[in-house]
């Protein structure tokens, strides 16, 4: 124990170690492992080989599972947390990509890229239990805090589709700009924010009209507008802030969520990606899919203060809810 405190304080002196240790399971898309990060040491302490193209990855609501979407098998692959093995898959359909649960970690609703499909899971009974026919290429997934309604982006279709949850049917489609790659409701149910990574814009929705109310723009001095593409989306639970990775940009832009002003840009690794808060917030881990590492934000202070190397083409990241 003397020796963890005393190599914390020497090599990291900036700042103190969580007061909460959490552990962090990265998906590494080319690499076929996903990286098990300990948020106490930051190290990595275990790596797992899983199946093909891994990318969308999520703890189980219980946080006694990570499911990972391994895109060239076909299938979720779901690792036991207590022993750290492949236990299980999902009969997801081909190419799953991201997922979402529903509030009681009951259901699954997953994006199929190859077969523009939503593909709707019994997570317990391993079963399907439907599937919904989206736009082209779906990818972003998110549902609405009551849980009434689910969103999945369409990447060539540049659409956000709005999913009754009770009906499977689609009720609403909302135009947004090109790529759209990842979708994030305030947990109020005021704003749906959807990324564009081609269009490089956010584009705000209001979830009870269906309509967009406005756009978020980026601008780095010394970069070229196409070089900022947004994706992942990362948002404190006051709604009070955002977080938004913009790819080969190689930034974290923070966003003022009420007036939807970009505050700070956070340099990062190269080709950022996807991101999760730590339970308590005070950290924000995001994944570099150039650098092969991670990057650790001081959530507060708005700082990096640490870069883990993980393995190749680091894609999502989830924490152990607590």
């Amino acid at each position: 124990m003397w020796r963890r405190i005393f190599f914390a304080m020497t090599i990291w002196p900036a700042f103190a170690a969580p007061a909460g240790a959490y552990v962090a399971y990265v998906s590494n898309e080319k690499s076929n492992t996903v990286s098990v990060i300990d948020t106490e040491s930051w190290t990595v302490t275990k790596t797992i080989k899983v199946g093909q193209r891994p990318r969308g990855i999520e703890f189980t609501k219980d946080g006694k599972s990570v499911l990972v979407a391994v895109g060239d098998d076909d299938t979720i692959q779901i690792i036991d947390v207590a022993t750290q093995q492949i236990v299980d898959t999902l009969p997801s359909g081909p190419d799953p990509e991201l997922f979402v649960q529903d509030a009681a970690g009951k259901i699954l609703y997953v994006a199929n890229e190859n077969d523009n499909t939503v593909t709707i899971i019994d997570i317990a009974r391993r079963a399907r239990l439907g599937e919904v026919q989206v736009g082209v290429e779906p990818e972003g997934m998110a549902i609405s805090p009551d849980g009434k309604i689910l969103i999945n982006t369409s990447e060539t279709t540049n659409m956000a589709h709005f999913i009754d949850t009770a009906t499977r049917q689609i009720v609403a489609n909302v135009l947004v700009d090109g790529r759209p790659r990842f979708a994030e409701f305030k947990r109020d149910n005021s704003e749906l924010w959807v990324s564009a990574e081609i269009g490089g814009t956010i584009t705000i929705i209001d979830p009870t009209e269906r309509k967009a109310t406005g756009k978020i723009n980026f601008a780095i001095p010394g970069l070229r507008r196409e070089a900022i593409q947004p994706v992942g989306i990362g948002m404190t639970r006051d709604g009070k802030t955002a977080f938004v990775a913009l790819g080969p940009a190689n930034r974290i832009a923070v966003v003022d969520a009420t007036s939807h002003q970009v505050t700070k840009y956070l340099l990062v690794g190269q080709r950022v990606w996807h991101m999760a808060f730590t339970p308590d917030e005070k950290y924000l881990l995001v994944t570099n899919g150039v650098s092969n590492d991670v990057s650790v934000i001081d959530v507060a202070a708005l700082k990096v203060i640490k870069t883990i190397q993980v393995g190749e083409l680091p894609w999502g990241i989830t924490i152990a809810p607590q």
